[in-house]
């Protein structure tokens, strides 16, 4: 009998669905599949890609709100997060279909004939997409792949399958050939491993922690298979005295607490120059405490409630009942697997400071000039994103070139545009999706020189 999975609404502990978890066999078929739609759209005009993308945006744009509720239910967002998260699928699904026609190659001068360059698709891509934006992470490496002239096997998270088969359904409606884009809930261990191991997919896009990464990693280091890896993140927001305190302060909530911190792009190490610290710290505790904590499907909810009781396990560990905390927010009582908002003071070697918390927990270290700030905000194994205070614009250049970190806001807490390039340095990840390049980075160029012969001269 087929293994399954039960989904379960993290804000009531109710039982949503319960899936079919693919083994091994479910995904060599599906991969199988997917190769033989992968040519029969490959040889498409890219016109008539573009179209067939467009349809398909067209798709989940009459069905925003379905696939928002969805959300809400086997992810616990608030409802207005979930229909911005859906809007952001056919958002990227119209981008990369506007990159379709414009993916050519170039024309090289070289002595003794023409010498072109194409882009090709690469074949099978397949997707694993993660719990906490389990929609627009999806998208993320599904627009541009397809658009790629691609086909697609996306793994969910266990946890939050059900967005991703709406998806599915709705490629289909749209006319997106069969099996050009599958998804195959089930563990990481048995179907996502499966799928990485697998020898008829060129490339892995994964999205996950660090650790998983790094294994991910090494298995295709085996077939010498591309991955594009988007992990954890330990990000500074750097305040210095110089800017708008108010404005940095009523911001910072937004920063950690979105998602309820589970964002590897979140602010969780609040770096305050020293001078402005305790006016700071002022400012962000009524900030914090007017988050609106609660019921996922009242548009007034800002924060919902962590993924999972396992994960809500994960994030206490890291602040034991007896530590003392500047600022602790209000959560519901009863079912659903809530955690309050807490900001610590801490050094910063503490655990707190240094692990990826992955919930509403963030701390605040004082600091004492801009070198200090730089050294701090750099002291991680992470470099995903951050942001910077300051009305020096000479000082907020200087200290963005400095902070090894891929994703940098300035006077904002902004990491994420699909029109904008998204990667981290360090343990944060490989590549770079989104973007002008996202669609050329599920490709293989190929060069291709033409001999001419050489004129022969008259007698």
């Amino acid at each position: 009998m087929q293994e399954t999975h039960d989904i379960v609404n993290p804000a009531t502990e109710e039982l949503v669905a319960t899936v079919p978890a693919a083994t091994p066999e479910d995904v060599d078929a599906a991969v199988r599949r997917a190769a033989g739609a992968q040519h029969r759209w490959a040889a498409l005009a890219p016109g008539d890609r573009a179209r067939q993308l467009r349809r398909f945006a067209d798709a989940v744009d009459a069905h925003l709100e379905e696939l928002a509720q969805l959300e809400v239910r086997e992810a616990g967002h608030p409802v207005g997060n979930a229909r911005w998260e859906a809007g952001n699928v056919r958002d990227l699904l119209e981008y990369a279909a506007g990159g379709v026609e414009r993916l050519t190659g170039a024309q090289i001068p070289v002595p003794g004939g023409l010498d072109v360059t194409f882009h090709e698709p690469l074949g099978v891509v397949a997707v694993i997409a993660p719990w906490n934006f389990p929609m627009p992470i999806a998208a993320w490496g599904l627009a541009p792949a397809l658009a790629a002239g691609n086909a697609v096997v996306l793994k969910p998270a266990e946890t939050t399958p059900l967005t991703a088969l709406r998806l599915a359904a709705l490629a289909l409606e749209a006319g997106l050939p069969e099996g050009l884009f599958q998804v195959l809930p089930g563990a990481g261990p048995v179907a996502g491993d499966a799928l990485v191991r697998h020898p008829g997919v060129a490339k892995v896009v994964f999205t996950g922690s660090t650790a998983v990464g790094r294994s991910i990693m090494a298995t295709c280091a085996e077939q010498v298979k591309r991955v594009t890896l988007e992990l954890g993140g330990k990000s500074p927001n750097i305040v210095f005295a110089d800017a708008d305190i108010e404005r940095a302060a009523a911001a910072a909530p937004d920063s950690f607490l979105d998602n309820t911190g589970q964002d590897c792009c979140a602010r969780s190490r609040v770096l305050v120059q020293r001078s402005v610290h305790d006016r700071f710290l002022e400012l962000l505790e009524p900030a914090v405490k007017s988050f609106t904590v609660g019921d996922p499907t009242d548009p007034a909810t800002r924060m919902g409630p962590l993924i999972s009781a396992t994960h809500r396990e994960r994030v206490r560990s890291y602040v034991p009942e007896s530590a003392p905390a500047l600022i602790r927010g209000e959560v519901p009582s009863g079912k659903g697997y809530w955690y309050p908002a807490t900001v610590l003071e801490a050094a910063p070697g503490d655990r707190v400071a240094v692990e990826e918390v992955f919930g509403p927990v963030a701390v605040v270290i004082p600091f004492e000039d801009e070198a200090e700030a730089v050294r701090l905000a750099n002291a991680t194994d992470y470099g995903l994103s951050g942001s910077v205070w300051t009305r020096d614009v000479s000082r907020a250049l200087r200290v963005s070139r400095a902070v090894a970190a891929g994703n940098l806001s300035v006077n904002s807490h902004s990491s994420v545009r699909y029109w904008t390039p998204f990667g981290g340095f360090k343990r944060s990840g490989l590549g770079r999706e989104l973007g002008p390049g996202a669609l050329a980075a599920f490709t293989e160029t190929k060069n291709v020189f033409v001999a001419i012969d050489p004129l022969e001269e008259s007698k």
